[in-house]
Protein backbone atom coordinates (compact mmCIF):
# COMPACT_ATOMS: atom_id res chain seq x y z
CA UNK A 1 0.00 0.00 0.00
CA UNK A 2 1.22 4.02 -0.68
CA UNK A 3 1.95 6.39 1.54
CA UNK A 4 -1.46 7.89 1.76
CA UNK A 5 -1.54 11.36 -0.69
CA UNK A 6 -1.93 14.38 1.93
CA UNK A 7 -5.32 15.96 0.64
CA UNK A 8 -7.41 18.45 2.51
CA UNK A 9 -11.22 18.20 3.62
CA UNK A 10 -12.42 19.70 0.49
CA UNK A 11 -10.82 17.56 -1.53
CA UNK A 12 -11.54 14.22 0.53
CA UNK A 13 -15.40 15.98 0.66
CA UNK A 14 -15.09 16.19 -3.48
CA UNK A 15 -13.80 12.56 -3.61
CA UNK A 16 -16.39 11.24 -1.00
CA UNK A 17 -18.79 12.30 -2.64
CA UNK A 18 -18.26 10.84 -6.52
CA UNK A 19 -17.63 7.33 -4.13
CA UNK A 20 -21.27 8.30 -2.36
CA UNK A 21 -22.95 8.55 -5.82
CA UNK A 22 -21.30 5.50 -7.33
CA UNK A 23 -22.65 3.58 -3.78
CA UNK A 24 -26.17 5.29 -4.84
CA UNK A 25 -25.75 3.55 -8.31
CA UNK A 26 -24.67 0.21 -7.49
CA UNK A 27 -27.30 -0.19 -4.70
CA UNK A 28 -30.03 0.88 -7.05
CA UNK A 29 -28.99 -1.65 -9.58
CA UNK A 30 -28.29 -4.55 -7.50
CA UNK A 31 -30.75 -3.94 -4.60
CA UNK A 32 -30.24 -5.28 -0.88
CA UNK A 33 -29.64 -9.17 0.06
CA UNK A 34 -26.46 -9.24 -1.72
CA UNK A 35 -22.86 -11.00 -0.68
CA UNK A 36 -20.27 -8.21 0.19
CA UNK A 37 -17.95 -9.62 -2.16
CA UNK A 38 -20.85 -8.78 -4.76
CA UNK A 39 -21.03 -4.86 -4.07
CA UNK A 40 -17.50 -5.11 -3.72
CA UNK A 41 -16.11 -5.80 -6.80
CA UNK A 42 -19.27 -3.77 -8.26
CA UNK A 43 -18.34 -0.35 -6.40
CA UNK A 44 -15.16 -1.03 -7.64
CA UNK A 45 -15.59 -1.60 -11.31
CA UNK A 46 -18.13 1.65 -11.07
CA UNK A 47 -15.53 3.74 -9.01
CA UNK A 48 -12.94 2.81 -11.71
CA UNK A 49 -15.89 3.41 -14.60
CA UNK A 50 -15.69 6.98 -13.07
CA UNK A 51 -11.89 7.49 -13.28
CA UNK A 52 -11.25 7.37 -9.48
CA UNK A 53 -7.89 5.30 -8.77
CA UNK A 54 -9.43 2.34 -6.56
CA UNK A 55 -7.51 -0.48 -5.31
CA UNK A 56 -9.38 -3.37 -3.53
CA UNK A 57 -8.26 -5.69 -0.41
CA UNK A 58 -5.23 -3.64 0.28
CA UNK A 59 -3.33 -5.12 2.78
CA UNK A 60 -2.46 -2.92 5.65
CA UNK A 61 0.30 -3.99 8.11
CA UNK A 62 0.60 -3.18 11.77
CA UNK A 63 3.84 -1.28 12.88
CA UNK A 64 5.20 -2.82 16.00
CA UNK A 65 8.60 -1.80 17.58
CA UNK A 66 9.05 -0.22 14.44
CA UNK A 67 8.82 -3.18 12.75
CA UNK A 68 6.19 -3.97 9.91
CA UNK A 69 4.17 -6.80 10.94
CA UNK A 70 1.20 -8.96 8.38
CA UNK A 71 -1.73 -8.84 10.91
CA UNK A 72 -4.58 -9.89 8.59
CA UNK A 73 -6.26 -6.49 8.08
CA UNK A 74 -7.47 -5.62 4.87
CA UNK A 75 -9.32 -2.55 3.58
CA UNK A 76 -12.20 -3.31 0.84
CA UNK A 77 -11.79 -0.56 -1.09
CA UNK A 78 -9.15 2.80 -0.86
CA UNK A 79 -10.04 5.17 -3.17
CA UNK A 80 -7.44 7.94 -4.67
CA UNK A 81 -5.13 6.59 -1.93
CA UNK A 82 -7.12 8.53 0.38
CA UNK A 83 -10.50 7.52 1.20
CA UNK A 84 -11.28 3.58 2.98
CA UNK A 85 -14.06 2.15 2.32
CA UNK A 86 -15.78 -0.59 4.59
CA UNK A 87 -18.36 -2.15 2.63
CA UNK A 88 -20.89 -4.94 4.71
CA UNK A 89 -23.70 -6.41 3.69
CA UNK A 90 -25.58 -6.66 7.44
CA UNK A 91 -28.74 -7.14 9.08
CA UNK A 92 -27.59 -3.70 11.12
CA UNK A 93 -23.83 -1.63 11.83
CA UNK A 94 -22.58 -2.45 15.65
CA UNK A 95 -20.27 -0.46 16.76
CA UNK A 96 -17.40 -2.85 16.59
CA UNK A 97 -17.69 -1.99 12.58
CA UNK A 98 -17.11 2.01 13.24
CA UNK A 99 -14.35 0.83 14.94
CA UNK A 100 -13.15 -1.32 12.74
CA UNK A 101 -12.68 1.59 10.13
CA UNK A 102 -11.13 4.02 13.03
CA UNK A 103 -8.54 1.29 13.19
CA UNK A 104 -7.78 1.36 9.62
CA UNK A 105 -7.71 4.71 9.76
CA UNK A 106 -5.13 5.16 12.48
CA UNK A 107 -3.11 2.08 11.30
CA UNK A 108 -2.90 3.98 7.60
CA UNK A 109 -2.60 7.59 8.63
CA UNK A 110 -5.68 8.63 6.61
CA UNK A 111 -8.05 10.81 7.85
CA UNK A 112 -11.98 9.82 6.12
CA UNK A 113 -13.33 6.27 5.84
CA UNK A 114 -16.95 5.39 4.50
CA UNK A 115 -18.77 2.32 6.27
CA UNK A 116 -21.07 1.08 3.76
CA UNK A 117 -23.80 -1.53 4.61
CA UNK A 118 -25.57 -2.34 1.23
CA UNK A 119 -27.94 -4.50 3.23
CA UNK A 120 -30.74 -1.99 3.46
CA UNK A 121 -34.02 -0.79 1.61
CA UNK A 122 -32.88 3.19 1.42
CA UNK A 123 -28.65 3.17 0.45
CA UNK A 124 -28.90 6.81 2.75
CA UNK A 125 -29.56 4.82 5.84
CA UNK A 126 -26.82 2.50 5.08
CA UNK A 127 -23.86 4.91 4.82
CA UNK A 128 -21.78 6.49 7.73
CA UNK A 129 -18.90 8.53 7.63
CA UNK A 130 -16.19 8.38 10.00
CA UNK A 131 -13.40 11.18 10.45
CA UNK A 132 -10.19 10.65 12.53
Amino acid sequence: MATPIIRNMTELNKISYEVIGAVFKVHSELGPGLLESTYEVCLEYQLRENGLLTERQVALPVIYNNVKLEAGYRIDLLVENSLILELKSIAAIAPVHKAQVMTYLKLSNRKLGLLLNFNVADMKTGISRIIM
